[in-house]
């Protein structure tokens, strides 16, 4: 009885085993838990299964560390020069990491290659702690954001994704996520693209090269992994007029979540149209709550300029801005705009703003002079003072741009950068009018930089500047003021 007992025994393990290897294959290459295919375009959802399900993101948490970085270094909190001493929580991360050391100090701009491209757990604690002074204080950051761009399942406690209570998404929320970088922060997509970069104390490769080599189109975004997340991936791809994005949740292997990712991509590219009106997204909404939390740019105390010295006039061409052939078409612009009260001003590299109807000071600031009667001449007199007068006769009303040099005016603001010298001077002009009680006096400049045409106004006392700074900063719109020094 024990025999025959024994043998019954084994053939059902063998038969056990058979099953097992039989359908092994099927379960290797079954279908992530998770996924979603959009047009990028417009934002259509072409395909789903549990889209909506919470679950770990793992390191497709660092698309938003990014996003709230491209965001404090647009609004001039931070740039990606600025040297970022490594704390020892930050280079206590566990892989995957960069290999900072505690005390050192990084530029910016490295950390967050190495977060794109490695996704370097420790680069992204890092830049975390410099923006908001602490991990926790940048996800809460994090999670306004993510309220703003409509992330509506999506809550995060960590600024790299590694597994943490409470730290979930869904598979649609990160492909809004996606779809924000591409729109939102156009400069800074190609580090998605890249298949390896200079991050500063090595040289990285990227994590989703397999797929970067392996399908045509991809040029992004952003892989995943924990043992609690399993293999993540949100991607985007272009063939033609099409943009798709395709995520996967829970992939069993990188092999498996590639070859899924890339039939979601290849299915919607055949559901996409091939012309559809392109709707980017609306700029972020914040609560009235979410905007008194993000920090507010205030003016700095050292200049990044040299101090002003004693010489000749330069020539106004590098003084003024609206000399040229475009001022008419600018003032007729504006015209149109003040008449309007919707001025629209196109190819700044940052968020479009409405300066035609003044908001509410922030607590504590000075309310502006009203603007002063403007003669038809102006003249700038005394020793050390000099001016140049730019007018044309518009229904009446005379346009003059002037520098003084009384009260120790060496004071400067930004207001950001932009695709063109006239695009820039268009900027300056159109915030000069409409904001005539702090910049009546200032004199308009447009400087060339590696990024675009920094549009200036120089000629300010310290007061002014500051003042002007706090008034365009409560319209949401960048200012960074220096002085001498």
């Amino acid at each position: 009885m024990g025999t025959v007992f024994r043998f019954v025994i084994a053939r059902l393990h063998a038969l056990l085993f058979g099953v097992v290897a039989f359908f092994t294959p099927f379960v290797a290459h079954a279908a992530p838990y998770a996924s979603m295919i959009m047009d990028a375009r417009s934002g259509e959802v072409l395909y789903s299964r549990n889209a909506d399900t919470r679950l770990h993101p793992a390191s497709l948490t660092k698309m938003m560390t990014l996003y709230v970085v491209f965001d404090a270094v647009q609004r001039g909190e931070i740039s990606m020069d600025t040297e970022v001493r490594i704390s020892k929580k930050a280079a206590a991360e566990p892989p995957s990491k960069l290999g900072l050391k505690a005390g050192q100090k990084i530029k910016l701009r490295y950390l967050v290659r190495a977060a794109a491209v490695k996704s370097a757990n420790d680069a992204a604690t890092a830049m975390a702690e410099a923006i908001s002074g602490s991990e926790a204080a940048f996800a809460r950051r994090m999670n306004r954001t993510a309220k703003a761009i409509g992330m509506t399942r999506t809550t995060f406690k960590n600024a790299h994704g590694l597994t943490e209570k409470g730290h979930l998404s869904t598979a649609r929320d990160m492909t809004v996520m996606g779809r924000r970088l591409f729109y939102d922060y156009p400069d800074y997509y190609n580090l998605f693209s890249r298949r390896a970069t200079d991050a500063g104390i090595r040289d990285v490769a990227n994590t989703n090269r397999r797929l970067l080599n392996s399908y045509e189109g991809a040029d992004g975004i952003k892989t995943g992994y924990t043992r609690a997340a399993g293999y993540n991936l949100v991607a985007s791809a272009k063939r033609g007029r099409e943009r798709v994005i395709a995520t996967v949740f829970g992939g069993r292997s990188v092999a498996t979540r590639n070859a899924h990712v890339a039939e979601l991509l290849d299915k919607g590219f055949k559901l996409a149209p091939s012309r559809v009106a392109v709707r980017k997204p609306a700029t972020p909404v914040y609560t009235r709550e979410d905007r008194s939390q993000r920090p507010t740019v205030t003016a700095v105390v050292k200049s990044r300029r040299p101090r002003p010295r004693p010489g000749p006039t330069l020539p106004p061409g590098e003084l003024t801005a609206g000399i040229n052939d475009a001022v008419n078409q600018t003032l007729a612009l504006v015209e149109q705009q003040t008449a309007t009260r919707k001025p629209v001003f196109e190819g700044a590299k940052g968020p479009l703003v409405d300066l035609s109807t003044p908001p509410a000071l922030p607590q504590g600031a000075a309310k502006a002079p009203p603007p002063r009667p403007r003669s038809t001449t102006e003249i700038a007199s005394g020793a050390a003072a000099s001016a140049v007068e730019v007018s044309r006769k518009t229904a009446g009303e005379q346009v003059v741009t002037r520098l003084s040099t009384a009260g120790a005016r060496h004071w400067s603001i930004s207001i950001g950068e932009y695709g063109s010298r006239h695009q820039a001077e268009r900027m300056l002009l159109e915030t000069a009018l409409l904001e005539l009680g702090t910049l009546d006096e200032a004199l308009r400049k447009v400087v060339k930089r590696s990024g675009g045409f920094e549009a200036n106004f120089v000629g300010l006392s310290a007061e002014q500047a500051n003042m002007a700074c706090q008034r365009l900063v409560a319209r949401q719109v960048i200012c960074d003021a220096s002085g001498p020094g």
